[in-house]
């Protein structure tokens, strides 16, 4: 049943309830004054920009931020919501986008941290392998939450959550690494918990999603609501001009003229050096100047182990078996492969694309240490900061200058700075992973525009996604990664989302590998 069919009684007592919540922080508002009500049984998007203020209020309404001002109610009663623990046991759970979990336990560990001490025993690997498989979010209970990607560690979250049997679900971009089906399965799960009279807030920058999923949508424009919406009713550019005040830009495209091979992989074969991981075996691809090729899969098949491998994190044994600009470079370090001319856009922001406490004009050096900001040995302070507030300018960052940690900016803001950081790099081929996860759609339009154009000045470009969507949108090729192995690349047109999904959800044949033609 579909979940208009059993829409949320308007009448009804607010399930929570909250009036002029104001949370400032140094040079920024967050939230300015805002008044929410989600109903019993409703799925309530949260619509927004990066930076719009959704991510601060769902952590006051969760109690890891205390407001500066304002009221809470739950189901009628006042209520002041210190802690998460306090959430949890009055029925709220939270699907974080910026995952709270502890890298050096196992899955099961960190999922009975958020559960009561009856339900955290030694039946909870069982129960963890039950809702996982039911859900179609596979997890092994005893695996450490270190070695897992991003998506895995999301899915994670979710199980976490479900498992808690909530009142009043909170889910922040809950479905940037699923596949279409998977995305599916997990709209059947929410419209179920809905009907049983669970509450949902949902946060997305997705806004079909928006459209086919939730009930009732409130707009948050610089920490202030600015509209409330019936999101069925809408389309996606009148949801997207409420968000960000203008039409939904879409990206320009002309005929692909592809080059010379700028980056090729020759039967590469690597084994995982983490014991969950995944071995990758013979993955052969060719990128050419200007052409964007795009990797589809589902996280955990082989991509962080193929992108350690690409970036020089990882080198190989084969000197051939990764050829960059016409040098082997199977067995040169990142910085090596940097001075040929790659850049790279990491999945994980923070830690691996940023530093989160140093500024931004410290991180604008880490990876731009050739290009004038370091002279005989010296860093150049001012020429730092100068490229830092370029980037800042140019890609609309929302910060308080060069000078601002990286850890103050949102999710989104901070992707846009790294992906700026690495196209002013000037790069003969660029390889990014996940370049717009947790992006609003405009910022989402701008960064798949910057890649278009790089792939018309001749760059070779590798995107590495699970958002079928975007790399329909902006790839000449594609390819599906899974269980180590990867599918021949086929032009776009010659493809559609429901193959590819059946291909990284493991449900259609992949090729056999072939052996490695080189040696070295």
């Amino acid at each position: 049943m579909s979940a208009a069919a059993l829409a949320p009684d308007v009448q009804a007592r607010p399930r929570l309830s909250l009036r002029g919540i104001t949370r400032a922080y140094p040079g920024v508002v967050a939230n300015d004054r805002i008044d929410l009500d989600v109903l019993p049984g409703e799925i309530h998007a949260v619509l927004g920009e990066n930076g719009a203020g959704k991510s601060t209020l769902m952590k006051i309404i969760y109690g890891i931020v205390k407001p500066d001002a304002g009221t809470m109610q739950w189901e009628g009663e006042a209520v002041r919501i210190a802690s998460p623990a306090q959430a949890r046991r009055l029925g709220l759970a939270m699907v974080f986008q910026h995952f709270s979990l502890f890298e050096t336990l196992t899955v099961a560990e960190n999922i009975s941290l958020a559960l009561d001490a009856a339900e955290a025993g030694p039946g909870l690997p069982a129960k963890i392998r039950d809702v996982s498989r039911r859900y179609g979010l596979t997890l092994d209970p005893a695996r450490l939450v270190h070695a897992m990607s991003i998506g895995e560690r999301q899915r994670v979250e979710i199980v976490r959550c479900l498992l808690q049997a909530p009142r009043v679900l909170i889910m922040d971009e809950p479905t940037s690494v699923l596949t279409p089906q998977a995305v599916l399965r997990l709209f059947d799960t929410l419209r179920q918990l809905a009907d049983e009279g669970c509450s949902i807030l949902y946060i997305s920058h997705k806004l079909d999603e928006i459209r086919a999923l939730c009930h009732r949508a409130t707009v948050l424009r610089a920490g202030r609501v600015t509209g409330e919406c019936d999101p069925r009713r809408e389309t996606t550019a009148t949801l997207a001009r409420m968000m960000i005040g203008a039409e939904l830009p879409h990206p320009r495209h002309r005929p692909p003229v592809a080059g010379a091979p700028a980056l090729v992989i020759d039967g590469l074969d690597l084994r995982s050096d983490d014991p969950f991981g995944t071995t990758l075996r013979s993955i052969s691809l060719t990128v050419c100047a200007g052409e964007i090729v795009g990797i589809a899969g589902v996280s955990g098949n082989g991509q962080r182990e193929l992108l350690t491998a690409l970036s020089g994190e990882r080198r190989v044994a084969r000197r051939d078996a990764i050829v960059l600009c016409g040098t082997a470079a199977g067995r040169l370090g990142a910085a090596q492969r940097r001075s040929l001319g790659l850049a790279f856009v990491p999945e994980e922001r923070l830690g691996r694309g940023a530093v989160p406490e140093m500024s931004l004009a410290e991180n604008a050096l880490l990876t731009a240490r050739h290009r004038g900001l370091v002279w005989h040995g010296l860093i150049r302070a001012d020429a730092a900061r100068s490229r830092a507030a370029e980037i800042i300018a140019s890609w609309s960052v929302k910060a308080a200058g060069p000078g601002a940690a990286a850890r103050s900016l949102s999710g989104g803001n901070l992707q846009k700075f790294i992906v700026g950081r690495e196209i002013l790099q000037g790069p003969r081929v660029l390889i990014a992973a996940q370049p717009t996860w947790g992006v609003d759609v405009g910022a989402s339009a701008q960064i798949r525009q910057a890649l278009i154009d790089l792939r018309d000045a001749g760059v070779a470009v590798l995107v590495v996604s699970e958002e079928l969507e975007e790399l329909i949108e902006i790839c000449d090729r594609l390819a599906v990664i899974a269980q180590g192995q990867l599918s021949p690349a086929r032009p776009v047109v010659e493809t559609n989302a429901e193959e590819l999904g059946l291909l990284m959800a493991g449900s259609a044949a992949m090729p056999e590998p072939t052996a490695a033609r080189g040696r070295a």
